[in-house]
């Protein structure tokens, strides 16, 4: 019992700094508008780790590395302290499994940035019907929009419906499969 909340704690707090650090990442990267309370927020809760780091890492064509390396270490952190708490003995063999903390932790970035994308699908097709002009609308259209217009560019709308977000999220769900199924397969590399 106590193990499952240890697990929860630290999945949740540590979890929630990645999903902030790359949330960062991928808003400098899709240029998602810099003034507005969200970009703010995560400037505000994740400056004081990425500021240091980018003095060790600087960015690299336009990509912030500093900061999404940040959130790869934070996801393995999570991964390694999951397995620790659960009893697995990493001193058998470190190399082996420090090389499959370190997978393990780009598939949870990978996991973590399907379901971002699909969150954000869906909250921008709901905001389409009940507020178009929300303040999130931008936020939201900036990210999207170059997942979406892949498939605008093919499927016009129908009876004034875009469908776009309908195949991206099919895309999504397919995606997250194989995620699932390299996850498992990274997984038993370590027994």
């Amino acid at each position: 019992m106590s193990n499952q909340i240890l697990i929860f704690l630290l999945d949740t707090i540590l979890g929630l700094f990645s999903l902030a650090l790359l949330l960062r990442f991928y808003f400098q990267l899709l240029r998602v508008p810099y003034y507005n309370s969200v970009s703010q927020f995560l400037i505000a809760v994740t400056d004081f780790i990425v500021r240091p780091v980018r003095r060790i890492i600087p960015g690299w064509g336009g990509l912030d590395l500093s900061t999404l390396i940040l959130a790869w270490i934070f996801e393995c952190i999570i991964v390694s302290s999951v397995y620790m708490v659960q009893g697995y003995d990493f001193g058998a063999n470190i190399g082996t499994a420090s090389g499959v903390m370190g997978l393990l932790g780009i598939v949870e970035i990978i996991k973590t940035t399907l379901y971002i994308l699909l969150l954000m699908i869906i909250m921008q097709a709901v905001l389409s019907w009940i507020n178009p002009h929300s303040p999130l609308a931008p936020i939201l259209d900036s990210f999207t929009r170059p997942f979406l217009n892949v498939f605008r560019k093919y499927i016009p709308p129908i009876a004034n419906v875009d469908l776009s977000p309908l195949f991206v999220l099919i895309i999504i769900q397919l995606l997250l499969m194989i995620v699932a199924g390299v996850h498992m397969e990274i997984t038993a590399m370590l027994q």
